[in-house]
């Protein structure tokens, strides 16, 4: 029983390690020794981390330099430059007030794809202070493309946004299909929203 306990968690720990990627997680990989795979995982570690080393620095020199570059001229340069990772990595350097200038001016398809590289709670954050209009056009877009995305984001809305979601966002009669889903208890408060 023991070995299974630890076999799950240092299963969960590569695949959060892995997770990065948004690749699946190789079959190959699932049938590893518990301590290969803790291997695999502190491997993956230290090539991404000797890998990115600088990044962070990085974002912080680019947030700083935008700050005095008006938006009309950083937004397509950003659009077309810089791919979303990137452009997330500066945001959550700038922090939350300098980024919601620029998310509510960065096209749609291109903020989605930013924002799945921003925790959650920082894109709560993010929404709640943008114009109301673009944080609903992001939900409405989230819903139809990135649902489980949106229902990440929305366990950490404010209840004005979050009535946006629950104003756009069509739920099934059946609580069956929720019961074990690991947006549960926040689809049980966006159906007392509607």
């Amino acid at each position: 029983m023991l070995q299974r306990c630890n076999r799950i968690y240092l299963m969960s720990e590569l695949q959060e390690t892995l997770a990065w990627t948004d690749i699946p997680l190789p079959e190959e990989l699932h049938n590893l020794h518990p301590l290969q795979q803790e291997i695999m995982a502190s491997y993956v570690r230290n090539v991404v981390n000797r890998k990115t080393d600088g990044f962070e620095e990085l974002y912080q020199a680019i947030g700083m330099i935008v700050k005095y570059i008006p938006h009309f001229v950083v937004i397509p340069l950003m659009v077309e430059h810089i791919k979303p990772p990137i452009a997330a990595g500066v945001c959550r350097k700038m922090g939350v007030d300098q980024a919601t200038g620029y998310a509510n001016d960065l096209p749609l398809e291109y903020f989605s794809e930013v924002s799945r590289h921003i925790d959650a709670v920082m894109m709560a954050e993010l929404l709640g202070k943008m114009k109301r209009h673009h944080a609903e056009k992001f939900i409405h877009y989230e819903l139809q493309h990135h649902l489980t995305h949106i229902l990440d984001i929305a366990e950490h809305l404010e209840k004005r946004m979050l009535e946006v979601v629950a104003k756009h966002v069509t739920l099934p009669e059946h609580d069956d299909d929720f019961l074990k889903h690991p947006h549960h208890d926040i689809i049980e408060k966006i159906r007392a929203l509607q």
